[in-house]
């Protein structure tokens, strides 16, 4: 599993709300894989002075009381209005690509070397940054799994939220490799471990 000059592949990983993304990150890290998610990146971002500040001179202290983001309130604020959001993302996207840009660097002294370094990015295609990976996985399931999974986890349905993505076909055509997620998380784990194999051939 080492790429034509030595580095540790680049992997993006991405999929619909449901599809298993995060199960899927979980199972590459057990399978010897470097893992991190550009959510949690954000989250990280959001809780430094920097965005803070920044983020109260745009909309007020009233999204930051006692000088901690109020993710939900921010939220409320960007996710129906398309000039925010678009602020919004030009401020932290390029913080999350340095953040893992640093992290990846970071990997190629690290012993014994990982598989694979993985980013799970739920707007990979979206955000156009597919092109800064080796190659890319996008996670499917089926969309009645997708609704009960999405229930689970509190989201009243998928349509508000998924209304900026791309659909799961969409993201499937584009992605280098498509993992059914239809079963258990062992059977995940199983397709995974033979992606990674045949990746290394």
């Amino acid at each position: 599993m080492a790429s034509g000059d030595g580095r540790i592949p680049f992997i993006g990983l991405t999929g619909g709300i449901g599809a298993g993304k995060s199960e899927a990150l979980a199972a590459l890290e057990r399978l010897g894989a470097a893992t991190l998610s550009s959510d949690a990146v954000v989250h990280e971002l959001l809780q430094s002075d920097e965005v803070r500040d920044r983020l109260v001179e745009r909309f007020g202290p009233e999204v930051a009381p006692d000088g901690v983001v109020d993710r939900a309130a921010v939220a409320r604020l960007v996710f129906s209005n398309s000039d925010e959001r678009k602020w919004l993302e030009e401020e932290l996207w390029p913080r999350v690509g340095r953040r893992i840009w640093d992290w990846r660097q970071s990997l190629e002294g690290r012993r014994p070397r990982p598989r694979a370094a993985v980013v799970e990015v739920p707007l990979l295609f979206e955000a156009g940054m597919e092109q800064a990976f080796d190659h890319t996985i996008a996670v499917v399931a089926d969309e009645r799994v997708r609704e009960l999974r999405a229930a689970a986890r509190g989201h009243a349905g998928l349509e508000s939220r998924t209304s900026r993505q791309l659909s799961q076909e969409e993201k499937a055509q584009r992605a280098d490799f498509v993992v059914v997620n239809d079963a258990d998380i062992p059977a995940l784990e199983s397709k995974l471990s033979q992606l990674l194999a045949n990746m290394g051939r």
